[in-house]
């Protein structure tokens, strides 16, 4: 069962992305740490709905996530050395299932001392195990434990979302 259309899904991260702005206004430098796989993606779009609204500068790294080792989360910058001190860090996945995801992915950050670190999905369930709740959401989504959601994606862009049962 779809549950976002690809015109639904762009429009929810263009709001999230006047969100970011709005709630960030005097912040210089935004990271927009995107989860592998899909929150990559999610990342680089949000990234080009940011650029026209946010005035400072804007990074994206990676996060790379071992799912049997997940407090082994590394980040992935490219080649210039980053450090994370005073900026505002913004961790990106496609879907909020338990929290245990988006609770790993902290991990790496916590070396640092940015100004403060938000998270943004673009759908969020209703089963947390773990205390993580996102700053920015595109929608929210009770479901039963079977059901999975799944962002679909093609080419680097996102083609909807749905519900499995």
């Amino acid at each position: 069962m779809e549950i976002l259309s690809r015109e639904a899904a762009m429009r929810k991260l263009q709001r999230m992305a006047y969100e970011i702005a709005e709630t960030n206004p005097d912040e210089h430098e935004i990271v927009l740490a995107g989860i592998k796989e899909n929150g990559v993606i999610l990342a680089h779009i949000l990234m080009e709905f940011l650029k026209p609204v946010f005035k400072g500068e804007i990074k994206m790294i990676e996060i790379d996530i071992n799912k049997k080792l997940p407090q082994q989360a590394q980040l992935h910058c490219g080649v210039e050395p980053v450090s994370f001190d005073d900026k505002v860090i913004i961790i990106v996945d496609d879907v909020a299932n338990s929290g245990k995801t988006l609770s790993y992915a902290l991990k790496p950050f916590l070396n640092y001392y940015p100004s403060k670190i938000q998270m943004l999905v673009l759908v969020e369930r209703s089963h947390k195990r773990f205390p993580v709740t996102p700053d920015f959401k595109g929608l929210s989504i009770a479901t039963a434990l079977s059901e999975k959601i799944v962002v679909d994606t093609r080419d680097g862009e996102i083609t909807g979302a749905h519900l499995e049962a």
